[in-house]
């Protein structure tokens, strides 16, 4: 309820009531939007309005024109190791992570890929296509490519386990280093700010990365686009 005597601007309280509610976690991902809430604490919408931009510069909700008011759920830390991956930082974090495989499918490599895997020009690889997903939000869609014919069948592996380590260690393959990556940032396609449940000018995080095997043998190209209020990149001195 609000105190219409207290000398405190109803905006204020307003934002106030909703903070409290985000850090309860009673309010998570979609917010009411402006008529529900206008209804809730028997004010206009200017006045929600205005609570809701507060919240936003506090960081605590993020607006998106044309789909509503979010709440900003707090950043993953992604730390790019020698041996580690997205999973590990999960695990660290103790967040629930998993992969979802879209689909798996044998094709010609094209020149970037022949180049990250170091292949001739005419090779095929095995590409798999995933969602990462964090507490039941898809946070990134992730494409690796296996060179053929040393990974014929590495599908059926990752299928059962989708977890690129336990399906590396169950092929036979003990030791995984990446080698490389390259961060950038982009606007989506349609297609993947669909999947990650965005707008298509929302920029994403884009991580490409190459590992190798104990023997310096190329094994893996990546790329995973994370949504960019999900995930950020956290790198220490002695990393690499």
């Amino acid at each position: 309820m609000l105190d219409r005597h207290s000398g405190v601007a109803l905006w204020r309280q307003i934002e106030d009531s909703l903070a409290r509610d985000i850090s309860n976690k009673i309010l998570r991902d979609r917010m009411p939007n402006e008529t529900e809430l206008a209804t809730q604490f028997a004010v206009n919408r200017h006045t929600i309005r205005r609570a809701l931009q507060a919240l936003e510069s506090r960081g605590l909700v993020r607006i998106e024109q044309g789909r509503g008011t979010f709440v900003q759920e707090e950043m993953i830390d992604y730390q790019l190791g020698r041996r580690t991956r997205f999973s590990h930082s999960l695990q660290k974090q103790q967040l629930a992570g998993q992969s979802r495989v879209l689909q798996t499918k044998t094709e010609p490599a094209n020149q970037d890929i022949c180049l990250q895997l170091g292949i001739a020009a005419d090779s095929h690889v095995l590409h798999i296509e995933a969602l990462d997903i964090v507490d039941d939000r898809v946070v990134g869609v992730c494409h690796q490519y296996f060179p053929l014919p040393r990974f014929q069948g590495f599908e059926a592996f990752y299928c059962s386990q989708p977890n690129t380590n336990l399906a590396l260690k169950a092929f036979g393959i003990d030791f995984c280093q990446r080698k490389s990556s390259r961060i950038s940032a982009r606007l989506p396609e349609s297609g993947q700010a669909q999947l990650l449940s965005q707008t298509k000018f929302q920029p994403l995080l884009c991580v490409e990365s190459v590992y190798s095997d104990a023997d310096s043998q190329i094994i893996e190209y990546g790329i995973t686009h994370f949504t960019g209020d999900a995930v950020q990149i956290y790198l220490e001195a002695e990393t690499f």
